[in-house]
């Protein structure tokens, strides 16, 4: 069981994607407490939502990591041409394209707390939706 352990921590951490997931986790957290600390309000309602949130996308990676060990599926061909050409990825098991999403997602909400804490990326922010906006209606809320 231990060398189980060890060889999935070790498969998640030499993972790009899943190290991207992870560091965009903590910078929308970290500027998510910048602009509640901006505000002057801690809601614990959204950060305990936020924190459920983000620990179930990092936890569904883990279990999806363990799934493409046993069930190969290359999900390469669900991804847009024009974002595929964009990247350098071989075999795009379920936890990498799980990942591809949540990267996604996270930008999504990185730059609306930085927005919303006065940094001047609405034009990032508005470019990015705009992008997203080709693939899905399933983007973060406006404020």
């Amino acid at each position: 069981m231990s060398e189980f352990i060890s060889q999935l921590s070790q498969t998640l951490f030499n993972n790009l994607i899943f190290q991207l997931v992870a560091l965009c986790v903590m910078a929308d957290t970290v500027f998510g407490c910048i602009r509640a600390v901006k505000e002057k309000g801690f809601n614990s309602c959204f950060g305990i939502d936020g924190a459920i949130r983000k620990t179930v996308m990092l936890l569904s990676l883990v279990f999806l990591t363990v799934f493409d060990s046993a069930v190969h599926i290359d999900l390469s061909k669900l991804i847009p041409a024009d974002i595929a050409g964009m990247m350098t990825l071989g075999k795009v098991g379920t936890a990498e394209f799980f990942g591809l999403l949540y990267i996604s997602y996270e930008i999504v909400s990185i730059l609306k707390n930085l927005t919303l804490c006065g940094l001047p990326t609405k034009g990032i922010l508005e470019k990015v939706r705009a992008f997203l906006s080709k693939y899905t209606t399933e983007l973060p809320d406006k404020e």
